[in-house]
């Protein structure tokens, strides 16, 4: 929130200053709430997992800390007579619970018993931490609650609230697999009696339309439970390493096998139903956009429409 932080950086008197609120105090204090909640272990060890490689990563208690590292030279050459360097580090420390704060501390360079020669630390720490807590934002499961908050707050489509959060984190470094991959539970055996009439191996991407008739084609699979909490029902599902995914939804079902994540549907939904979420190992893509809202679905078969490889159909109650 770099672009929101350069408001509420403050100063500090004394390094005792703000003792018993925060366990972080100094000289200056950067401090942003964020009003979206984070208190499942699950979610925190995802942010903890998936920043390991970009930050040093810690928790203690209900807090995760962020620390970057840089190195200042006092010159490009390090045979050159008279070279010195120094190690700085800034931390970003994220409260979690039902809202989220984001705090940073500068301390005084004399902290790292770094020479006189050091120009714009403070404006440099600053810079960093604000990076962090971008990067934070734009990568984790951080992102997907501030996009469903400003859908709620501002009243946009995702679409819009994914360029305002992109607007808001201009800091943030991109960092691949972030996100926890969704995870699907083993299928149960088919309801004895039925009959699964369309069989696939996986190997190939399966052509489209979809077939509608697909309930009397398939055996139910496991019920897939989005991250809203909505139950997802699942038709002709094998194994539990994706290459055979089947249909996915009651009414607005989508054939993951035929589906090629060109992002179409998403795009046209009014109603955000659709949200991306990976799934390694099917031949035909390895992300689906995956129905998190079906129950929102107010039947304006646009999804259906855009569809290229026809892999979704609308089946409206009326």
């Amino acid at each position: 929130m770099s672009l929101l932080l350069k408001d509420r950086v403050y100063t500090m008197q004394a390094s005792t200053a703000k003792r018993g609120v925060y366990p972080m105090h100094g000289y200056k204090l950067g401090l942003f709430r964020m009003p979206i909640k984070l208190d499942d272990p699950a979610e925190i060890k995802s942010i903890l997992e998936g920043m390991k490689k970009t930050f040093d990563m810690d928790q203690y208690a209900d807090r995760i800390y962020a620390t970057y590292y840089w190195t200042e030279e006092n010159m490009p050459d390090p045979d050159a007579d008279g070279y010195e360097s120094v190690d700085l580090s800034v931390t970003v420390e994220i409260v979690t619970g039902e809202v989220i704060d984001a705090i940073y501390q500068i301390y005084p360079v004399e902290k790292f018993a770094a020479p006189q020669w050091i120009q714009n630390y403070r404006k440099k720490a600053d810079h960093f931490a604000k990076m962090i807590i971008d990067t934070l934002l734009r990568n984790t499961i951080l992102s997907d609650k501030m996009v469903e908050h400003l859908m709620k707050s501002e009243k946009i489509s995702e679409v819009q609230a994914l360029t305002k959060l992109d607007e808001l984190t201009p800091l943030a470094q991109i960092v691949p697999d972030a996100k926890p991959i969704a995870k699907v539970e083993p299928p149960k055996p088919a309801i004895e009696g039925k009959k699964q009439l369309i069989q696939r191996d996986g190997e190939a991407a399966v052509p489209g339309p979809i077939d509608v008739d697909y309930k009397d084609k398939m055996d139910p699979s496991p019920v897939f439970k989005t991250k809203t909490g909505n139950e997802l029902r699942t038709w002709g599902r094998v194994g539990s390493d994706n290459k055979v995914m089947g249909v996915w939804g009651e009414f607005v079902s989508v054939d993951f096998d035929i589906c090629v994540a060109d992002g179409a549907c998403i795009d046209a939904c009014p109603v955000a139903v659709f949200e991306f979420f990976d799934f390694p190992g099917n031949a035909a893509s390895t992300k689906k956009p995956l129905q998190i809202n079906e129950p929102d679905c107010i039947f304006c078969i646009a999804c259906e429409n855009v569809c290229p490889p026809v892999a979704i159909k609308i089946f409206s109650p009326s």
